[in-house]
């Protein structure tokens, strides 16, 4: 059986790993969750470089891919990965464009760690829309421990929306995983109607492409 590890530091992680064990049936999806340096792997590019080759040391070379569910180490760290390990076989989660040409107002949630990123502002340009971002450093965290309420949530978009002017979201593009666990909420403040955007399908579907699965169901192309 095919062997996918997915790293991340939290339940961003998980949800990923979900989805790709629900769409990728025959893959064994091993799941390297570290919990305990969570702020480290979310905050900072170095270390959060140097964790991931200390938790994923014994997977290289021994499973099919490995994949990180975490954006800010797929935006710093996955070509150094590509090249340190050329014999293993990396992915990482991508920031998703919108799939329409119309340039409606775009809500980016992400971290700070994340929107400092060279790639994170090469993103931006290429978008061409009306765009604001929104970073939300706590809420990854806040999430994790089930501490993260609607709340919460719908106090902090009234703030943000309340200091921006002729900005109204009909898009929202996620750059960071654990916001996964937020949809519906984000749905119910601006409507039923809002696209919200994630890399984890277009991950699975590069994933597939890599092991040579055939239309993202795990089944081997032949």
């Amino acid at each position: 059986m095919l062997k996918i590890v997915v790293f991340d530091s939290g339940y961003g992680g998980e949800f990923f790993a979900d989805r790709l064990d629900e769409t990728l049936s025959i893959v064994e999806v091993i799941r390297v969750i570290n919990w305990r340096e969570a702020d480290e792997i979310l905050t900072n590019p170095r270390a959060a470089r140097q964790i991931a080759i200390k938790s994923l040391r014994p997977y290289v070379g021994k499973v099919d891919l490995i994949i990180f569910a975490n954006y800010l180490l797929s935006l710093t760290s996955l070509k150094y990965f590509q090249r340190k390990f050329s014999d293993q076989r990396f992915l990482g989660l991508e920031l998703k464009m919108p799939d329409t040409f119309i340039k409606r107002d775009v809500l980016v949630l992400s971290t700070k760690a994340v929107s400092k990123t060279i790639n994170f502002r090469n993103f931006l340009f290429r978008l061409k829309r009306n765009i604001k971002v929104l970073n939300l450093d706590t809420w990854p965290s806040k999430i994790d421990d089930g501490e993260l309420t609607s709340e919460e949530i719908n106090h902090t978009l009234k703030l943000f929306l309340a200091k921006t002017s002729n900005f109204e979201p009909q898009e929202i593009i996620l750059a960071s995983s654990q916001f996964n666990d937020i949809k519906s909420e984000l749905k119910a403040f601006f409507g039923q109607s809002l696209k919200i955007y994630d890399g984890f399908d277009d991950a699975i579907r590069q994933a597939s492409k890599i092991l040579k699965l055939r239309g993202g169901v795990g089944k081997k192309s032949g």
